[in-house]
């Protein structure tokens, strides 16, 4: 890919200052018309030139509105960060729709650096870039815009580059040491990002190469781009919320068997038995939570199921056994405007476990393949690709170390509706039941199909779904309580 730089590429001064001013009008309605977009717009700046990386971000930031432009610039991961997923970070500050940011290195840096410095060996090297590879194109199937820049330097432009900074530390306060042990080792730290850059560019985001010996032609180069990508874009169509058109949900014409058919429902444990073993199970996972405490290992507990099937009291008998310290229950609800501008994984990173600490959620990211499919919220070609967006988040949770844990408590339509009434008849439960969970019923066959292609569609290795028999309270209590403990045990161990 750099043998297509254009190498030498210069723009005089009078040319440049006679082009700048327009394109600077141009860039600034282009910024205000994607205020009113449903996308938002990414832009990643990379490249060995240090210094151009930072005037460029300087120069947006001059150039167009800053009240509405945000930059982040990553450094290599802290201590704390190692503990997290590495896209937690970028996740964490990805733009909402109507939105623009700049990433200075991002996770393509990441990735090159890790490899180049030995934090990353080969294989992990690839993995990483497989993961920017299904990341940006979940954004981009998201709708979002992403615009890749590298700012590419000769071995004699770096060179010149870094002596000019040498006689002149103040005008170049972005070289350092790191920037002459690259020139030291040119060809091997190239072909390193080369190869980062040849397997991430693809046809909805390609990287943008830029010479960027001359300052003006790099500068006009990556702003008329930038440009062209926020005009090109905004001139589409824009896409209807599936408020503005409803979608036809396919509804099932026939009662097809599924996995729930093969649990055994009939389970169950006698109120001497279950007093006996739950004190026992909570006094055991106790300790579990403080030797994962101690050895930083995080956990995230997942909990599905039909309404009324036991969720929050089983979520209940979990706590009860630990540190309120060490865990957060995130109940899922719909999501909030802020919420809806995003991506549906966004709010569930940013929700994910610090070192040591557990969380629970009441819900989850599978509400896009569940309620999401069923109502029709999200259109077939959504929560299709949602199976291989949710598998990739899933796989980095496991690969940071955090333990999974997905449940489905399952209990018939007759236990369901005999909850109900209770429920209704119970005064401090009366508000748990609602017109929406009897109408739900009534989509029971619908759910269970969307359950069954769930289940099937992400049960990976490290985290496969656990599905516990719930018509008896008691038996589905004690069953969660055993995996969890068992799967920190093996965590521990394993640590």
């Amino acid at each position: 890919m750099f043998e297509a730089v254009e190498v030498g590429a210069r723009v005089d001064k009078a040319e440049y200052e006679a082009q700048v001013p327009q394109l600077r009008v141009e860039l600034l309605n282009a910024q205000f018309d994607l205020r009113l977009a449903d996308f938002p717009a990414i832009v990643l700046i990379f490249g060995n030139d240090d210094q151009g990386r930072n005037e460029i971000v300087n120069l947006c930031n001059a150039w167009l509105d800053a009240r509405y432009l945000r930059t982040f610039a990553f450094g290599p991961p802290r201590r704390d960060e190692r503990r997290y997923p590495p896209f937690w970070r970028y996740w964490r500050t990805l733009p909402g729709k109507g939105q623009l940011a700049i990433y200075v290195g991002g996770w393509a840096m990441d990735a090159v650096a890790g490899h180049y410095t030995g934090r990353l060996d080969a294989i992990a090297f690839e993995r990483q870039i497989a993961h920017i590879q299904r990341f940006e194109q979940t954004l981009i199937e998201d709708g979002a815009l992403i615009l890749k820049f590298w700012l590419h330097l000769s071995r004699k432009a770096l060179k010149r580059r870094l002596k000019a900074a040498r006689r002149n530390p103040g005008r170049y306060v972005h070289l350092d040491d790191a920037d002459w042990q690259i020139y030291e080792t040119y060809d091997a730290a190239m072909a390193v990002a080369e190869h980062l850059l040849r397997k991430t560019s693809s046809g909805e985001a390609p990287w943008h190469m830029v010479e960027a010996a001359d300052e003006r032609h790099r500068n006009l180069s990556v702003m008329r781009t930038l440009l062209e990508g926020l005009q090109t874009r905004l001139a589409q169509p824009r896409a209807p919320t599936w408020a503005e058109a409803p979608l036809r949900v396919r509804r099932l014409q026939q009662d097809p068997l599924t996995i729930l058919d093969a649990v055994d429902l009939s389970r169950s444990l006698d109120k001497a038995d279950y007093d006996e073993r739950l004190p026992r199970l909570q006094g055991k996972l106790q300790r579990r939570s403080r030797q994962a405490r101690a050895r930083g290992i995080a956990a995230v507990l997942v909990f599905e199921g039909w309404d009324a099937a036991g969720k929050g009291g089983t979520i209940r008998r979990i706590t009860a056994a630990l540190d309120a310290r060490d865990y957060r229950v995130v109940p899922i609800a719909a999501p909030s405007e802020e919420e809806r501008a995003h991506h549906y994984l966004w709010r569930f990173w940013r929700h994910l476990p610090a070192p040591g600490e557990m969380v629970i959620f009441d819900r989850s990211w599978y509400g896009r393949v569940l309620v999401e499919r069923v109502e029709g919220y999200a259109r077939e070609h959504e929560w299709r690709r949602a199976y291989s967006e949710i598998n990739d988040f899933e796989e980095q949770l496991s690969e940071s170390g955090m333990v999974l844990l997905k449940f489905w408590l399952h209990i018939d339509a007759d236990e369901q509706l005999k909850r109900f009434r209770e429920r209704e008849q119970t005064p401090y439960k009366k508000y748990k039941i609602t017109d929406e969970d009897y109408r739900n019923r009534e989509r029971r066959l619908d759910y269970e199909a969307a359950v069954n292609d769930m289940v099937a569609q992400t049960s990976i290795a490290q985290a496969p779904w656990h599905i516990i028999a719930a018509n008896d309270k008691r038996w589905a209590r004690i069953e969660v309580l055993k995996i969890v403990c068992q799967s920190l045990k093996r965590a521990i161990d394993g640590r």
